[in-house]
């Protein structure tokens, strides 16, 4: 069985030729390979979290297009894990003093809930300290118990969201600005210090409360769950979906389209695609996965985060067999270097 590869929209980079992050991750009809942090589930335990810095250089080492770090404020254990514990910014700004040239990114930095002017100031500091390898991921958020911790409504998330995120876009511009947003007003002002390259990619998630033509129109790329990944059957719907979305879009330039798999990578390289906990995780060896991996670039996907923190093996092994027998078949590119500056 086999389906068709949509077709590729135009080939150009927007406001991101120069920007490192962005260009390691994401070309035309290509796939890259993240991994996504932590790399164990944490369960009561800070302990299972010791390392994993050094796994995180040894990543950027083996040429990893990305590492990503999700925003959780707060641990919710009936809704589902905690992310990576640390504050997503925090977290990126430490292991950007430990990491050359893997991609910083964010999956999905929660934008309905905290002030647009926070937001940039911490996303343009860790760019600018990673030397442009800041990719933001953002989201609406899906935990009903934060909203209220914030004093704010979780059936308004949409509309915050889609607020946030032009008030964001507005904070990039150079020069002093005047912003009259829902979310605040001020005169004759201007945030400090500007992104690297003048802009960071905003990777809208989900539909994070939008249409269609909003994401097509207003998101810099579009990350969506990947369907089924144990038989053609998901990549071929996947397929679908990216060819809508990618049809809508305004100018028909280029926009990366990016997906994720929770893995339980067996140390039988034969060993099959079997899903797990209803589909959530997938349980298989490497021919499996790369079997996978080649669907969703069929598919039109530019870049698959994959996620062990609930693999039965090693993650320092795991990461070492992605990186000799997955990689080479998925590599990452090689834009101009980041900028260098000894802060």
């Amino acid at each position: 069985m086999t389906f068709e590869t949509p077709v590729t929209q135009g080939a150009s980079f927007p406001a991101f030729e120069a920007h490192p992050g962005y260009r390691r991750m994401f070309a035309p009809d290509r796939l890259t390979l993240g991994i996504f942090l932590p790399l164990r589930f944490y369960q009561g335990d800070m302990s299972v979290l010791a390392g994993q810095a050094e796994l995180v250089e040894a990543i950027d080492r083996q040429d990893f297009a990305a590492v990503w770090v999700r925003d959780v404020p707060l641990y919710d254990p009936g809704f589902g894990d905690a992310g990576q514990i640390f504050d997503p910014f925090t977290y990126l700004a430490f292991l950007a003093a430990r990491t050359k040239r893997v991609a910083l990114a964010t999956g999905s930095t929660i934008f309905s809930l905290r002030h647009p002017i926070d937001l940039a100031k911490s996303a343009f500091t860790i760019d600018q300290l990673s030397g442009g390898r800041l990719v933001l991921g953002i989201a609406s958020g899906d935990r009903p118990v934060e909203f209220p911790a914030y004093g704010l409504e979780h059936a308004q998330r949409g509309e915050r969201f889609a607020q946030a995120v032009t008030y964001f876009r507005q904070l990039m511009q150079s020069g002093r600005l005047a912003i009259d947003s829902p979310l605040g007003r001020f005169d004759t002002a201007e945030l400090l210090p500007k992104p690297v390259h003048g802009s960071i990619p905003l990777i809208v998630t989900s539909s994070s409360g939008q249409s269609p033509e909003w994401i097509a129109e207003q998101a810099d790329g579009w990350l969506t769950y990947p369907d089924a990944t144990h038989n053609l059957l998901g990549p071929q719907r996947l397929a679908a979906k990216i060819q809508a979305w990618r049809a809508r879009i305004p100018d028909g330039g280029f926009r990366p389209h990016m997906t994720n798999e929770w893995l339980d990578l067996v140390d039988d390289p034969d060993y099959p695609r079997t899903p797990l906990q209803g589909g959530f995780t997938l349980r298989t060896g490497r021919k499996g996965l790369i079997t996978l991996l080649e669907q969703w670039q069929a598919a039109g996907v530019n870049h698959a985060a994959l996620g062990i923190q609930f693999a039965q093996r090693p993650a320092a092994e795991i990461i070492q067999e992605l990186a000799e027998y997955v990689l080479p078949h998925f590599a990452s590119h090689q834009p101009a270097p980041a900028l260098a500056t000894a802060w």
